[in-house]
């Protein structure tokens, strides 16, 4: 009896984030992808969010790749922890596989990781699947789906994309590809369900010209672009506008300073000789003369644009009449924390550009609007339409625009996390479930698994109690009224508070006197600071790792 092609979703549908999903034919199974998911405020003290990978650990030995679609974290952000308990050759393009070598080495997996470049338009097998890459465009180089073929039938997992007919490296969506293995059947594809909410097509990188073309012409001062530190291709466009006005360039911030080496390396980012300044050039330079492109878009705690924003940022000093270009989408979630950072800038006397007011705008998406999903679905021609990569109204929303397409014999079936699918040409059977969850990552190390952050909090106060440093601000001027207070609760005995706590609010006092009225004026910002420094210290003291809660009261 031949054997059953599964699909088990262990994430990315139903939420944002921590795509993932494993394919099983028989005892062999590959999986694509592996996310991670920032948290939610209320995840105090959690960094990021991964997937339960249980499933996978209880069949570790059938599992024969990793393959991955594109370099987003919500992509690749998970795959350390996920090769701490599957271990499996990770497979994913030049770009692609170098952005993931750079986390592997921050975990030490480096050396113990079989990583596979592989090209678009070359098959190779792993186990009983035979494996193709197909290159779309996205708003990261190296993007792919991937066909994978099985005696049971040919699954197309599309990844991110878009159909961008002028794509800024001229190397455009394999539309013939997709079209070719429609003609020799496709038993599923799983799409891409980001942008289904939104009319037509998604405009092309090249859309973003004209905009730049008229700012670089307008500014007088010195120029701020901040993207995503992915996006090659908009960042190859502040190089070329750049040296098209006569400006020098310098980039700034930890992970853009990473992307651009990397992508320079591979040959994806074009750097004429004499354009690129060091960071700490700017400070004499010209700021007529000069472009910063600089990371922090989406105004994280401690990112470069957010510390140059209150003046903080050891190389980087925005004055007034320069511009900063936010080209990049707020993310939901984070409006917040992107607005009170455009304050900042405002005060700083600079012009922001952050929105479009119509006209060319200054970034576009990089997902598939309802006209190109209808075209990618017309092309494949699928047996069963599965969508992927968004929360739950996504989905339905396309699986109803894919039904409207009336192609013949063509399902379309809204799954979740951890259903397992079973599928043929006969139909779609829902077998059962694998186990799936969040794991929350805090400081690097794994917590166990919790179906409620209540539950993790208090098992966190249990073990190691809570912390609470006070202070008193003035809002309007920044100043710190009174020392700081720090109230404990289960972490410290009696006998050991008063050095301790004398010496924890000695930190407190130094980390607000190191930033200036401005940063004290901001809460936000100040509980961050304080979180971080009390943390590292108490943790150093005490191998004890509190619950942090840091209080700024306005008075």
């Amino acid at each position: 009896m031949p054997a059953k092609l599964q699909l088990i979703p262990l994430g990315g549908l139903g939420e944002f984030g921590l795509n993932m999903m494993a394919i099983r034919y028989g005892e062999d199974i590959v999986v694509v992808d592996a996310g991670l998911m920032f948290p939610e405020p209320e995840l105090l003290g959690v960094d990021i969010v991964v997937p339960d990978v249980s499933f996978l650990l209880e069949n570790r030995p059938k599992v024969r790749a990793i393959l991955l679609t594109h370099a987003h974290e919500d992509h690749i952000g998970a795959l350390p922890y996920v090769l701490d308990d599957a271990p499996a050759p990770v497979y994913g393009t030049a770009f692609t596989i170098a952005m993931v070598e750079a986390r592997l080495a921050e975990h030490d997996l480096l050396d113990s990781t079989r990583r596979m470049v592989v090209r678009a338009g070359e098959p190779f097998q792993v186990g009983p699947f035979s494996i193709e890459y197909i290159h779309v465009t996205h708003s990261i180089v190296g993007a792919c789906a991937i066909a994978i073929s099985t005696p049971a039938g040919v699954v197309i997992h599309s990844g991110d994309f878009k159909i961008d007919p002028t794509p800024s490296d001229n190397n455009p969506f394999d539309l013939h590809k997709f079209a070719d293995y429609g003609r020799r059947g496709v038993l599923a594809l799983l799409c891409d369900s980001t942008n289904v909410d939104r009319r037509g097509h998604t405009p092309s990188e090249l859309a973003v010209r004209p905009r730049f073309d008229d700012i670089f012409n307008q500014a007088a001062g010195r120029l701020y672009v901040c993207c995503f530190t992915s996006s090659i291709h908009r960042i190859q466009l502040a190089l070329d506008m750049a040296r098209e006005y006569g400006r020098k360039v310098a980039f700034v911030g930890r992970s853009m300073e990473r992307n651009t080496e990397i992508a320079h390396r591979l040959g994806y980012l074009d750097i004429p000789d004499g354009l690129l300044l060091r960071q700490a050039d700017l400070r004499t330079a010209p700021r007529e003369q000069t472009v910063a492109v600089i990371s922090g878009s989406q105004a994280e705690p401690l990112s470069a644009l957010a510390r140059a924003a209150v003046n903080n940022h050891r190389s980087v000093e925005i004055a007034p009449g320069d511009t900063v270009v936010l080209s990049s989408r707020i993310i939901p979630g984070n409006e917040k924390q992107i607005y009170r950072m455009i304050d900042h800038l405002y005060r700083r006397g600079a012009h922001v550009i952050y929105e479009d007011e119509g006209g060319p705008p200054v970034h576009v998406s990089g997902h598939a609007s309802q006209e190109e999903l209808k075209l990618l679905v017309s092309l494949v021609r699928p047996r069963h339409f599965i969508p992927v990569h968004g929360e739950y109204r996504q989905l339905c929303q396309n699986a109803a625009l894919a039904r409207s397409l009336r192609i013949p014999k063509l399902e379309a079936h809204v799954a979740l996390d951890g259903e397992i699918l079973e599928l043929d040409n006969q139909g779609l059977t829902r077998t059962g479930t694998a186990p799936i969850g969040h794991v929350l990552i805090d400081g690097g190390s794994a917590d166990e698994l919790v179906e409620d952050v209540v539950i993790r909090d208090r098992r966190h106060i249990a073990a190691d109690g809570i912390v609470l440093p006070i202070v008193a601000v003035n809002p309007q001027t920044g100043r710190v009224h009174t020392p700081p207070e720090i109230v404990t609760s289960g972490f410290i005995s009696p006998e050991l508070a008063d050095d301790l706590l004398g010496r924890a609010r000695d930190l407190v006092r130094e980390t607000m006197e190191g930033c200036s009225s401005e940063e004290r004026s901001d809460g936000s910002l100040m509980k961050e600071k304080i979180r971080r420094d009390l943390k590292r210290f108490l943790q150093k003291q005490t191998n004890k790792r509190p619950l942090i809660l840091p209080v700024i009261l306005e008075v």
